[in-house]
């Protein structure tokens, strides 16, 4: 207790209970509701060892004599079954009425990112609106797969965001299911092939600084590989930044021509294959046959 009491003396990390530091209007809601729910189990745990100690200490055997029964006392019945299921649905409406919010993407937002995770690295496609209302991409951010099958940092790509923003996420996977999860977001959410999903989050002000991310869904042999790094901006340096990212994606549009870009959102990897695993040596047999 000592100890415990020792790491909280200087920040609130006791306090937060294994949880990182939140940057999000939504990871203080989900860091608010782990909270209550140790509560919760911490009032729970005092009472049932609270009777425990007790029972232990005043009711130990003294005679041969049987002490008095309490079975099929019904006020005591009712208790044991009313008290958990006050627990469980009080539990019940926090996370659902929480769940709902962070499902929540009806607020217009400032930054479309569209989040492609692929075996086993990320791109970051930058839109100029949600992918559900036929967002055009912008720029974009891709990481390369380390191919000793180590996790580098030099090969990772950096999610670049603003701060004090709405973020609107949709997340893509072409091959198989893999995980976006920033731990400073206090929220994960599944990248599902054939499916996409999307949420927002609402970046406080203060938080420029850099952060991690990774894959939180065992994907493949190399998954350990799929990390990517977060920097968040104030919003002067980002809009500097996406100003500069654009121009140049510009540029080598223009210099490569028509066709010339590999598309992940459709089902292409950082292989040149695409979701069935073909690619253009395929094209080019299929050719040679004919």
């Amino acid at each position: 207790m000592l100890g415990l009491a020792a790491t909280g003396c200087a920040s609130n990390e006791l306090t937060r209970l294994g949880m990182p530091e939140p940057i999000t209007e939504q990871a203080e809601r989900v860091l608010s509701l782990w909270q209550g729910s140790w509560l919760a189990a911490f009032a729970v745990g005092i009472l049932v060892w609270g009777l425990f100690i007790w029972t232990i200490l005043f009711h130990r055997k003294r005679s041969e004599q049987l002490p008095p029964q309490v079975r099929y006392n019904m006020p005591i019945e009712a208790l044991y079954t009313v008290l958990p299921i006050v627990i469980i649905s009080v539990l019940f409406f926090f996370t659902a009425r929480d769940q709902a919010y962070l499902l929540d993407t009806e607020e217009p937002a400032d930054v479309h990112v569209e989040v492609v995770a692929f075996q086993w690295a990320w791109q970051f496609n930058y839109m100029d609106d949600t992918k559900e209302n036929g967002g055009e991409v912008l720029f974009s951010e891709t990481g390369v797969p380390n191919p000793d099958g180590t996790a580098n940092r030099d090969t990772q790509t950096t999610l670049v965001l603003p701060e004090d923003a709405v973020v609107h996420f949709d997340l893509h996977s072409p091959d198989v299911i893999h995980s976006f999860w920033i731990p400073a977001f206090g929220f994960k959410m599944d990248v599902v092939p054939g499916r996409d999903n999307a949420f927002q989050a609402n970046i406080n002000e203060g938080t420029a600084g850099d952060y991690v991310g990774r894959c939180a869904e065992l994907c493949g042999v190399d998954h350990t590989r799929m990390l990517f790094n977060v920097e968040v901006l104030p919003q002067d340096e980002y809009d500097a930044w996406a100003a500069e990212q654009e121009a140049e994606a510009s540029e080598a549009e223009q210099a490569e021509g028509p066709g010339a870009e590999t598309d992940l959102a459709e089902g292409t990897g950082a292989d040149g294959t695409d979701a069935e695993g073909t690619g253009a040596e395929a094209t080019e047999s299929e050719e040679n046959d004919e």
